[in-house]
C-alpha cells in the first residue's frame, strides 16, 4: 500500500512507530522509498529492506525516532552492499561515525559504562538503548 499520496505527501499514519516521531524528511524518504520498492519487486520484506536503507544513509536511530546524520552515506555494512549482501545491521545505529558521536549519543542516552567502551561495544549499546526506547514507547 503506497506510503504517499497522489501529490506526493506522505500518509503519516500508515508509516513505522519510530518514523511517525521522526521529522518529515526522515518520513519522506522511506515513505518514497518504499513506494518506488514496492514498485519494483514482488516483495514487500525486500521493499522495506531497501527503504530502510535508504533512511539509514541520511538518517540514525536515536532512541525511538530518527534523526539527521551529519553527513549522508551508509550507516552500517549492510548498508553498504547491495541486495545480496547478508551482514549484521546495525538497526539504525550510525555504525560507521566516529567514536567521539557515538560516546555522545550514548551520553546522550545515559548507557552506563559507556567510557570504557570500544566503538563495537557503543554500537551495541546504542542498539540496545534504541531497542528498548522505541518498545516503551510502543508500550505507552
Amino acid at each position: 500500500m503506497p506510503k504517499t499520496d497522489k501529490n506526493g505527501n506522505v500518509k503519516v499514519d500508515e508509516l513505522p512507530s519510530t518514523l511517525q516521531r521522526s521529522d518529515k524528511k526522515a518520513q519522506e524518504t522511506f515513505a518514497k522509498a518504499l513506494d518506488s520498492a514496492e514498485e519494483e519487486y514482488d516483495d514487500d520484506e525486500r521493499a522495506h529492506r531497501v527503504a530502510y536503507s535508504a533512511l539509514k544513509h541520511t538518517h540514525e536511530k536515536v532512541g525511538d525516532h530518527w534523526e539527521p546524520k551529519d553527513g549522508s552515506g551508509p550507516s552500517d555494512e549492510q548498508a553498504e552492499g547491495g541486495k545480496n549482501t547478508s551482514r549484521d545491521t546495525a538497526g539504525g545505529v550510525d555504525a560507521n561515525a566516529a567514536k567521539e558521536h557515538l560516546y555522545d549519543l550514548a551520553q546522550e542516552m545515559d548507557i552506563p559504562e559507556r567510557s570504557t567502551m570500544d566503538k563495537d561495544e557503543l554500537v551495541d549499546a546504542l542498539q540496545k538503548a534504541n531497542e528498548r526506547k522505541t518498545k516503551e514507547s510502543r508500550d505507552s
